[in-house]
């Protein structure tokens, strides 16, 4: 226990250092989404978004996102019409806006249960958003989902639109037999430098798949 504190007491000097020093540009913003279509059951739901939480609290990746001073939203997507920011763009000065943040998503309620699954549409969505930190050095789409377009706009179009504003966009894929949906973010929807697809066998191995994913966007390019 003396351990954990004394990290915990030497992190937060950390990052109060960091905000008594001159401010610097954010170096990263990321949206996290989250599949809210007709294919995730209650349950499921839950592991996506305690799944997160659980990953924003992870001492590692909350450090990282208060040293890079990013700003992180989530947003819920399911069909052609179907996009809602849960949380807008927030600052992650401190580590209790981290912890304030992963708190709200686990609270977060669902606002659709039956719509399609249109993954252009969520990325045409999430593009503009970005035009609201425009001081942020890297852009990030993160999407989880559990399938492929079944309505809407052509994947590949939001994809090219990421492409062109320099958003780089990964994927978690939450495959319950086999690896279709992985292979079609492959060949469909990652985009930008050192983009990825990380593969969940099912939603009770979603914890522990976002909680990687986080740590290979946040952690890794900040060491």
């Amino acid at each position: 226990m003396g351990f954990f504190i004394i990290r915990h007491l030497f992190l937060t000097l950390l990052a109060c250092a960091a905000l008594s020093a001159p401010a610097q540009a954010c170096r990263l913003a990321i949206a996290l989404t989250i599949d809210v279509s007709g294919s995730i059951d209650p349950g499921e739901y839950r592991f996506q978004m305690d799944g997160l939480a659980d990953a924003l609290e992870d001492p590692d990746i909350a450090e990282a996102l208060v040293m890079r001073q990013a700003a992180v939203m989530v947003m819920q997507w399911s069909g052609e019409t179907d996009q809602k920011v849960s949380t807008p763009w927030r600052r992650m000065l401190s580590f209790d806006a981290v912890a304030d943040l992963a708190k709200e998503v686990r609270a977060t309620k669902r606002h659709w249960r039956a719509g399609k699954t249109a993954v252009g549409d969520a990325l045409l969505f999430l593009v503009p958003e970005f035009d609201k930190v425009p001081d942020c050095t890297r852009r990030v789409i993160d999407v989880s989902g559990d399938g492929m377009t079944n309505d809407g706009q052509r994947t590949t179009l939001g994809r090219s639109l990421a492409r062109r504003a320099g958003i780089t966009i990964n994927g978690l894929a939450i495959d319950r037999i086999g690896q279709s949906v992985a292979q079609f973010y492959r060949r469909e929807m990652v985009t930008g430098p050192d983009h990825f697809v990380m593969s969940a066998q099912g939603y009770s191995d979603y914890p522990r798949a976002i909680r990687q994913k986080l740590y290979r966007e946040v952690v890794v390019p900040s060491s």
